[in-house]
């Protein structure tokens, strides 16, 4: 309704009573819907429009069951009062509502007091609009305590969050194991069904056995039975000669005997012809006998093999089917757990889309809370401005009365107008304008009755007394400032004054203190200017543009980054940054994105590239450690130091030494960088060579930083693969490649927080994600084995050979398998306690128990395993010793024999030794090689492997994080 009207609207002083009401019933919706009626009330109860009765039945009236009608009832009781009823309704609407004043009325919201109509004095007008601020400031207060109370909420379901993802990653962990269970049991199920055919042939070969066992036997009774029947006729013929012999003695007749003896030499020679074919046969049938025994003897032999491999069968099939179960049960527990933990990963994700929105809520309430904090703070101030105006008059008018008291009462005597003496003015102070819930519970009557009172009633006389006691004691100022002492840091007076000169108004003018030059000394302000802190760590927010030119920092990651010097007169020195303060976090936009830059462990070279960075309006997070500073003092004065930085780095390429002392250093050397940002060198380190087996700095020198170091890497990878290309020749090793997956700046640096883009292409993240950067230097910490190490021979077919040696000289034992139960091998390859599988059988590993049981003793334990338990054992705090013998062609010749006792030959030496060559590189920590000229029989090596053990022994541990 107020768009076709003037910009500044009709002037309200001048329209009559029904005018204003028409006004209002235009309007009536609007303000229904938009008004709260407990809001207006105060201030219509001091207006005088409306009494307590009133309220009430606006309030608590049975039939007014909403706002609406609340409102609505409200406006019917200011009808009946006329034109103040109007008037007052649009004085607390432009108070409280002033975006529906200017809709209603047309015209702007202001608290000048010439926009007042009157009905309240202006005392009253401005302890409403102290009320007012104080319940503005408290539900500020809230409002931040809500935000507090839902960012600690997000953090905590973010944590959650993340051991959910956890947990997802261990039940997909586990599902992969269930697969690969699965597949394994599947295997084995065809192994047993190879096992039952095999046993099947093995049953038929066994039945065509006793068949031919049975053929034998008949046939060997036939013999027998032939064996018995010549017997029987030679008997047969024995006897019948016989009896011939008797007769032909008995014979008497001459004639007979020729006939005879005719017939016994017929007789003579088949018994000589029978006695000849009987041996034959009877060796014959020996023979056989002999065969058929043999062949017996075997077939019992074999069938009891199979008998016994038969019950080793049925003894494996009760095993695996066993342990089936025991998978089947282990697969439906974890497809269980797969299904809860989806259940509440389905909830969490639910809860924090809710808090997401509830967050987004708060963001908005708070940032409404703040703009209107802001716009009446600047209300404030201008009230104050008119205020200090009104004070004057009082105190001029005061002045000219005293004066012509003093002319009318004096006999005679005057006084000159010039030099009047004026009264005793006290200082104005505000009370409670910064912590409004000071009150405690003891003093809740007194407060109800006070002048700060929220209740509708106006104080009453007690309470003005109270407050002139309040005001002009002088303790009262002095407990205001020690309550707020642990709250606020207070900056210098001089900063305040320069801008209390010029003071920014809600329209964005600069309010200028009324017909003076400068503010009169009673309005001086009672207190410095306080900034809200968080613990210890100070928040100031400042114009940051070439923030290097306005302060400079020393420090480093050690002891923290400092506030060294600051440019007289830079918004810097003007917000009251002082030296000693440690920059905790700087905070700025950079290309229209938010940057977080955390320098509590930073190095001097990352806080000046970060400091760098900032632009426009940024927040720098301090916090005073006064102490500190002075100690970096004291060690850069006495050149016990050069910088706060301190850290470990492992070189990964070779480095030839250069002028102005440059350091000459090798690849897989251990430096200890003292200084990121030394004066007079540019894109350079200060760092010195370590002792390999103490704490001590050697040799000292300039290093190219990370981003120089990184392109020389580049050069000299190029320079390596153009030199494999043209010669066949193996060089010394120059260059370690190690890459990370972060992109863009030093992955030594992890404290900046860039805003993620929303919307990103599937193709801009893929390559991003696959782009990986060079690391010229890695971070190493220091370890100290209190123990003796384990012992890793590689390549794995030379330390199978060289194990046992080893293992049977003092100070030496070989690591045993430990034979675990099913139960026991699940719990130890869920707890990642097992190094390696054994081959020997399915229940048969190496554990990390074996390991520290040999290693209790004082020796050292010789691992026969391969690569792969580094890390596992890592994880347990073991740095085992890593021993790589390079053999050769020639070298390998010499271990031929052993070789072949193993099962091995030569070539598969070698091709082993060039696999697991390039994975010594991927290991976090260093390890030895041997050239393959330093031995030349298995003695002399096993003696060159005791001396590099004891020396390694000595050496100090270097372990980088795991970046693979």
């Amino acid at each position: 309704m107020a768009d076709g009207r003037d910009p500044e609207g009709p002037d309200l002083k001048e329209m009559d009573e029904e005018a204003l009401w028409e006004l209002i019933n235009d309007n009536r919706h609007r303000i229904s819907l938009g008004v709260r009626p407990g809001i207006l009330i105060p201030y219509l109860r001091q207006a005088r429009v409306l009494t307590e009765m009133d309220e009430d039945e606006i309030l608590s009236h049975h039939s007014l069951t909403n706002r609406s009608m609340r409102t609505s009832y409200m406006l019917d009781l200011l009808r009946t009062q006329g034109r103040n009823g109007a008037v007052a309704l649009l004085e607390s609407l432009m108070i409280h509502y002033p975006t529906l004043y200017t809709q209603i009325t047309g015209r702007k919201p202001s608290t000048e007091p010439s926009r007042f109509s009157g009905l309240i004095k202006y005392s009253e007008l401005t302890e409403y609009l102290v009320r007012a601020v104080t319940g503005m400031q408290k539900e500020l207060q809230e409002a931040r305590c809500e935000a507090g109370r839902m960012s600690a909420r997000c953090a905590s379901l973010e944590s959650e969050l993340g051991q959910i993802m956890g947990h997802q990653e261990q039940s997909q962990f586990l599902q992969s194991e269930n697969e690969r269970m699965r597949r394994h049991v599947c295997s084995l199920q065809q192994e047993v069904t190879k096992l039952k055919d095999e046993k099947c042939d093995l049953y038929v070969r066994y039945t065509s056995t006793i068949e031919e066992k049975s053929a034998v036997n008949i046939r060997l009774h036939d013999l027998n039975l032939q064996v018995y029947q010549l017997q029987m006729e030679l008997q047969k013929a024995h006897t019948e000669t016989e009896f011939h012999k008797r007769c032909s003695l008995r014979c008497a007749l001459h004639a007979e005997a020729p006939h005879l003896q005719e017939e016994v030499r017929n007789l003579r020679c088949q018994l000589v012809k029978a006695e000849k074919l009987d041996p034959a046969r009877q060796d014959i049938l020996a023979q056989d006998l002999a065969e058929a025994i043999g062949s017996q003897a075997e077939l019992a032999e074999q069938l009891r093999s199979y008998r016994e491999e038969n019950e080793k069968l049925l003894t494996d099939k009760q095993g695996l089917l066993e342990q089936r179960e025991g998978l089947n049960l282990q697969v439906t527990q974890l497809t269980q757990d797969c299904d809860v933990h989806q259940q509440k990963n389905a909830v969490i994700q639910a809860q924090m889309k809710d808090l997401q929105t509830e967050r987004d809520q708060a963001y908005l309430s708070r940032d409404e809370a703040q703009a209107m904090i802001a716009r009446v703070l600047a209300e404030k101030d201008v009230l104050r401005c008119l205020l200090v105006e009104l004070q004057e008059k009082v105190f001029s008018l005061q002045v000219s009365q005293s004066s012509r008291e003093r002319q009318q009462g004096c006999d005679g005597s005057e006084v000159p107008w010039e030099n009047p003496e004026p009264p005793t003015r006290r200082r104005l102070c505000r009370m409670d304008a910064v912590n409004p819930m000071c009150f405690n519970s003891e003093n809740e009557d007194d407060a109800a009755n006070s002048i700060r009172s929220r209740n509708a009633e106006p104080p009453g006389p007690e309470s003005f007394r109270k407050r002139e006691e309040v005001l002009y004691a002088d303790s009262s100022l002095e407990t205001e400032t020690e309550s707020l002492r642990d709250d606020f840091m207070f900056l210098p007076l001089e900063a305040e004054e320069k801008q209390s000169s010029r003071r920014p108004t809600s329209n964005g003018s600069i309010a200028v203190s009324p017909n003076r030059t400068s503010p009169p000394p009673f309005l001086m302000r009672s207190r410095q200017k306080a900034i809200r802190t968080n613990g210890r760590v100070l928040s100031i927010s400042f114009q940051g543009d070439e923030l290097l030119q306005q302060l400079a920092v020393i420090g480093g990651n050690k002891t923290g980054v400092f506030v060294h010097r600051l440019t007289e007169g830079s918004p810097a020195h003007t917000v009251g940054i002082g030296p000693g303060a440690q920059i905790v976090e700087v905070r700025c936009q950079q290309n229209q994105k938010a940057l977080r830059m955390v320098l509590e462990d930073s190095t001097l070279e990352e806080a000046m590239w970060a400091l760098g960075q900032t632009t426009g309006f940024c927040h720098l997070s301090l916090r005073p450690r006064q102490v500190d500073y002075e100690a970096l003092l004291q060690q850069l004065h006495n050149n016990k130091a050069s910088s706060g930085d301190s850290f470990y780095v492992r070189v990964n390429m070779s480095l030839p030494a250069g002028p102005g002392g440059t350091l000459a250093v090798s690849c897989d050397d251990i430096l200890h960088v003292t200084n990121t940002w030394p004066a007079g060198t540019e894109d350079s380190w200060y760092a010195s060579q370590v002792h390999p087996c103490q704490m001590v700095d050697l040799q000292s020198g300039t290093v190219p930083n990370y981003y120089r170091a990184q392109r020389l890497l580049i050069r000299a990878i190029e320079d390596v693969t153009f030199q494999a290309k043209t010669s066949q020749k193996k060089n010394e090793k120059g260059v370690r490649i190690v890459s990370t997956g972060r992109q863009g700046r030093n992955p030594l640096w992890v404290s900046v927080e860039g805003e993620k883009p929303k919307n990103t292409d599937a193709g801009d993240a893929s390559t991003a994600r696959s782009c990986v950067s060079l690391m010229p230097y890695t971070l190493v910490t220091p370890h100290h084995p209190p123990i003796c190490r384990p012992v890793l021979l590689l390549p794995t077919v030379l330390g199978h050979i060289l194990n046992k040696k080893l293992a049977g000289w003092q100070g030496f034992q070989l690591c045993e398998p430990d034979v675990l139960s099913p139960s026991e091998h699940a719990s130890l390859l869920q707890r990642s306690e097992i190094l390696e599988e054994c081959e020997q059988g399915r229940n048969c590993c190496y554990t990390l128990k074996s390991v520290e049981k040999v290693m209790k003793k004082g020796i050292h334990c010789v691992l026969p395993l391969g690569l792969d338990c580094v890390r596992r054992l890592h994880r347990a705090e073991i740095f085992p010793i890593i021993i790589f013998i390079s053999p050769s062609a020639r070298s390998a010749r010499k271990l031929r024999s052993k070789l072949q006792r193993h099962s091995q030959s030569e070539g598969q030496l070698l091709a082993c030794s060039r696999d697991e060559e390039p994975l010594l590189d991927k290991l976090p920590c260093l390890y030895h090689s041997m050239a393959p000229d330093s031995w030349c029989d298995q003695a002399s090596l096993l003696t060159s492997l005791r001396t590099i053990i004891w020396e390694e022994q000595r050496k100090i541990v270097w372990v980088e994080p795991d970046v693979w």
